[in-house]
C-alpha cells in the first residue's frame, strides 16, 4: 500500500491538505485506548468481580452478576452519543472529546479505588454500576469522527484497507489487557492480586486515556481537520432529526454486522468464564491462548483489508457471518472438549473475528447521506454493539451452564441470520435506488 501512503485527502483551495495515514493513526490510538479500557472491565468481570462484589453467591451466580452489570455501558453508550453530540452542538467538538474521556477517567479510576462487598456491602455493587453506566456514556461521547473522516476521504482503491485500520484497536487493546493480567497473575500472590494487583490495569488505563485525549485533541482541533470535517460536511445531528430521517440505515446498519459483533465477546471473554467456571485449565494457561489469539486476531484484522479489496466489503462480510455460522457448530465438540479443543476454539474464533471485525465497521454507512454520516456511523455502532454484544457474555454462559453450550450455536447463528437478511434487504434497497 506504499502508493497511497501519501496520498492525501482533497481540499477546496487554500485549505491545507491531511494525509490518510496520519487519521488513520489518530484512529488506532483512540480506538486501542478504548478498548484496552473496554477489556480490562471484561477480564476482571470474569477473574475479580464475582469474588469482590458477589461473595454471598457462588461462583457461576457471581459472574452472570458481574456480566449484568458489564452490559450496563453498551445500555448507556447511545444516550451518551445523543448527549455529547448536543454538548458539540453547543461548544464544540474538543469539549465534547475532552469531557468524555474526562468522564471515562473518572469512572475507570473510580473502579480502581472502589472497595468491595465487605467493606461497603450493597453500596459497592451500587457504585459498580454507576461507574460502568458512566463508562458507558463516556464511550458514547468518545466518538471523534475520525473513522468517517477516514472512509470518505481515502482513495477509493484502498478504502477497506483504511477501514481495517480503525478495526485494529480491539484486537490492540485486548493484547495489552490480558498480557497485563497475565503478567500480574503470574507475579503476584493470590492474595496480593485480589487485593490490589487487580486495580492496576485500572491505573493504567487511566494514564493511557489522558495520553489518548491529547493525541486524538491535536489531531481534530488541528486546522487542516477541523475545514476538512466541515468539507466533508460531518456534522452532530439532533438523535431525533437522524432517527426520523435516517432510523431505517441506522437499524439495518446494526445488524448487517451482528453476526461479528456476537462472536466478539463470545470469543474474547466467554471462554475465560466457562474455563473458569468448568476448571479445565488454570487462569494462566487461559490467559496465553488469549493473548496469543489476539496476535491471530491483528494479522487477521490485517487481512481483512487485502481480502476486502478484492471481492469487497458486502462480499467479505457476508462470506465471514457464513464461516461463522458454521464455527457456531463446532463450538459444543471445541469448548467442551479437551483443553486443546478448547484452545484452539479460541485461536480460530480470533481468526474469524479479525476479518468480520476488520470490515464490520460502516457496512452501510454509504447509505447515509453526507452530513448523517458522523452522528449516524455512530449510532449504528452503538446499537450493534447494543444487539451483538451487550449481552453476549451474560447469555453464553447463563444459558450454557443451563442447557449446554448448544446455546452459544444458537446465539452465534442468530446473529449469522440477522447480518445475512439485513446485506440482502440493504443491497436491495441499493437496487432500488439506482432504478
Amino acid at each position: 500500500m506504499s502508493q497511497t501512503s501519501s496520498a492525501s485527502m482533497p481540499s477546496k483551495p487554500g485549505h491545507s491538505s491531511v494525509a490518510p495515514n496520519e487519521i488513520a493513526v489518530g484512529v488506532v490510538i483512540g480506538r486501542t485506548s478504548e478498548y484496552f479500557d473496554f477489556f480490562v472491565y471484561g477480564i476482571a468481570s470474569v477473574l475479580i468481580f464475582p469474588q469482590l462484589f458477589f461473595p454471598f453467591t457462588g461462583q457461576l451466580q457471581g459472574m452472570l452478576y458481574a456480566f449484568m452489570v458489564f452490559a450496563l455501558a453498551f445500555v448507556a453508550r447511545p444516550f451518551g452519543t445523543a448527549l455529547f453530540m448536543w454538548i458539540q452542538r453547543q461548544w464544540g467538538r474538543g469539549i465534547k472529546l475532552t469531557t468524555a474521556l474526562f468522564l471515562l477517567g473518572t469512572a475507570t479510576a473510580g473502579i480502581a479505588f472502589l472497595p468491595g462487598y465487605e467493606q461497603l456491602g450493597g453500596h459497592a455493587i451500587v457504585l459498580l454500576a454507576l461507574f460502568r453506566m458512566m463508562q458507558g456514556i463516556a464511550f458514547g461521547g468518545s466518538w471523534d469522527g475520525l473513522p468517517s473522516l477516514l472512509a470518505l476521504n481515502a482513495p477509493k482503491e484502498s478504502r477497506s484497507w483504511y477501514t481495517m485500520i480503525g478495526q485494529l484497536g480491539a484486537p490492540l487493546g485486548f493484547v495489552i489487557a490480558s498480557a497485563l493480567f497475565l503478567y500480574l497473575y503470574n507475579s503476584l500472590s493470590a492474595a496480593d492480586f485480589m487485593s490490589w494487583g487487580w486495580r492496576y490495569p485500572f491505573f493504567v488505563a487511566f494514564a493511557i486515556n489522558v495520553v489518548a485525549l491529547f493525541a486524538r485533541l491535536r489531531l481534530v482541533l488541528g486546522e487542516e481537520y477541523t475545514e476538512a470535517m466541515q468539507e466533508s460536511e460531518l456534522e452532530p445531528i439532533r438523535t431525533s432529526e437522524m432517527v426520523r430521517e435516517e432510523g431505517h440505515n441506522i437499524f439495518i446498519g446494526s445488524f448487517a454486522a451482528l453476526a461479528s459483533y456476537a462472536l466478539f465477546h463470545v470469543v474474547t471473554i466467554f471462554p475465560l468464564s466457562w474455563i473458569a467456571f468448568q476448571g479445565s485449565q488454570t487462569t494462566a494457561e487461559v490467559l496465553t491462548v488469549q493473548v496469543l489469539g489476539g496476535f491471530v486476531g491483528i494479522i487477521a484484522t490485517i487481512c481483512s483489508g487485502w481480502i476486502a479489496a478484492r471481492i469487497g466489503k458486502r462480499t467479505t462480510v457476508g462470506a465471514l457471518a457464513a464461516m461463522i455460522g458454521v464455527f457456531s457448530l463446532l463450538t459444543p465438540l471445541l469448548m467442551g472438549g479437551s483443553p486443546v479443543m478448547q484452545d484452539t476454539f479460541i485461536l480460530l474464533g480470533f481468526a474469524l473475528l479479525g476479518v468480520s471485525y476488520g470490515q464490520a465497521s460502516g457496512t452501510v454507512t454509504a447509505n447515509f447521506a453526507p452530513r448523517f454520516r458522523y452522528t449516524g456511523a455512530a449510532l449504528t455502532s452503538d446499537f450493534a454493539w447494543l444487539f451483538g454484544a451487550a449481552f453476549a457474555p451474560l447469555v453464553a454462559l447463563g444459558l450454557s451452564a443451563k442447557f449446554g453450550l448448544m446455546s452459544v450455536t444458537v446465539y452465534l447463528l442468530s446473529g449469522v441470520i440477522c447480518t445475512l437478511l439485513a446485506l440482502a434487504v440493504n443491497q436491495s434497497l441499493e437496487e432500488q435506488a439506482e432504478e
